[in-house]
């Protein structure tokens, strides 16, 4: 059956009256849960059971579920089979690309823009990251790698770049938290105080240097594509 990507799968509900910060407010937390991976590819998505958790009515959820598929990051084949796409080697490549074109310019457009207070949470976010690989809790890493990513770009005044990243990290999430699990945090290799060191020192060359890397390591992980079978 052919998934619907259309503005609107769920023709048979009126959502006029949902006030449009709540559709906002439910639209986010569910990108936040597909960029850090609490939704796992090829695993049905419930709706109501999404809703239930949200404290929302179905109506805000399945609204963004119709938006998030326009984004391509689910499928919803109907009312009832909604899910993660498992990914594939060709479109994990095509996403590895255009985070290797997108967040080293971001970046670079960021730094003049990083000021001391962010300098001060994004070491937060990294020694978290490290709390989370000593202790092999890849949920936490998930959290507070985007966190740490998401603090540097956020600073660049490049709206458009920042939200196609993040609907990048919305596509690949799901999938890396599962390689991750399968992994074990032992094998993921930190290159975020290369980082912080280029920030510190105002090298916008040794902070695009240590962006790319970190990506080359994430796409590293496919070398395995085959006996992990996702």
């Amino acid at each position: 059956m052919k998934a619907v990507t259309s503005a609107d799968p769920y023709p048979d509900g009126a959502d006029g009256d949902i006030p449009a910060s709540l559709r906002e407010k439910v639209y986010e937390d569910l990108r936040w849960r597909l960029i850090t991976g609490r939704i796992a590819p090829g695993v049905g998505i419930s709706t109501r059971g999404l809703a239930l958790e949200m404290g929302v009515s179905q109506m805000p959820v399945r609204d963004a579920l119709s938006r998030i598929a326009a984004e391509g990051a689910v499928e919803i084949r109907s009312k009832r089979a909604v899910m993660v796409p498992r990914m594939t080697p060709v479109r994990f490549e095509e996403i590895m690309q255009l985070r290797r074109l997108l967040e080293p310019m971001v970046s670079r457009a960021a730094l003049p823009h990083i000021t001391p207070d962010v300098v001060r949470q994004i070491r937060q976010a990294d020694a978290a990251i490290d709390a989370a690989l000593a202790g092999g809790d890849v949920r936490a890493y998930m959290d507070s790698n985007h966190r740490f990513h998401s603090l540097i770009y956020g600073a660049a005044p490049l709206p458009l770049a920042l939200r196609m990243i993040e609907s990048l990290w919305m596509q690949f999430g799901p999938f890396m938290r599962v390689v991750y699990g399968r992994y074990g945090t032992a094998n993921l290799v930190d290159q975020h105080r290369q980082a912080i060191a280029a920030i510190v020192a105002g090298d916008a060359d040794a902070l695009v240097a240590a962006v790319s890397a970190d990506i080359g390591d994430c796409a590293d992980l496919m070398q395995d594509w085959e006996r992990l079978n996702l």
